[in-house]
C-alpha cells in the first residue's frame, strides 16, 4: 500500500473569453505580424527619435526639466553611438538628432534661471 497522500495534478479551469478579448488579441497577433515585416533599423531608428522628442519636452519645459532630458538624451546617445552603422540609413539622421539636441541642452542648462 502506498503512503503518497498527494492529490493528482488537476488542470485549472480556463476561463471563458469573451468576444472583445478575442478581438483584442487578435490585434495583438496582427500588429506583431506587420511589425515582424519591418526592418529592425526601422523600428530603433523610430524609438530612438521618441528619445529625442522625450528630451525636447523637457528642455521646452518651464521650469526646464534638466535631469529628465540628460536621460533621455544619454539614452539617445547610447543607442546612436552603440549601434552606430548598424542604424543603416537611418544613422547619419540620428547623429544629427543627437548633435542637436545636445546643443539645445548645453543652451538651456547655461541660461540663467528667472531668479537670477
Amino acid at each position: 500500500m502506498s503512503t503518497d497522500h498527494t492529490m493528482p495534478p488537476t488542470e485549472s479551469p480556463k476561463p471563458e473569453m469573451d468576444e472583445g478579448t478575442a478581438e483584442a488579441l487578435e490585434a495583438v497577433a496582427e500588429a506583431r505580424r506587420r511589425l515582424a515585416e519591418v526592418p529592425a533599423s526601422l523600428v530603433v531608428a523610430n524609438h530612438a527619435m521618441g528619445l529625442f522628442e522625450l528630451a525636447a519636452i523637457h528642455l521646452s519645459a518651464e521650469p526646464v526639466r534638466l535631469s529628465d532630458a540628460q536621460l533621455a538624451i544619454d539614452a539617445l546617445g547610447m543607442l546612436v553611438d552603440g549601434l552606430g552603422d548598424r542604424l543603416g540609413e537611418h544613422h547619419d539622421t540620428l547623429v544629427a538628432a543627437l548633435g542637436n539636441i545636445r546643443m539645445v541642452f548645453v543652451q538651456r542648462s547655461s541660461a540663467p534661471t528667472p531668479s537670477e
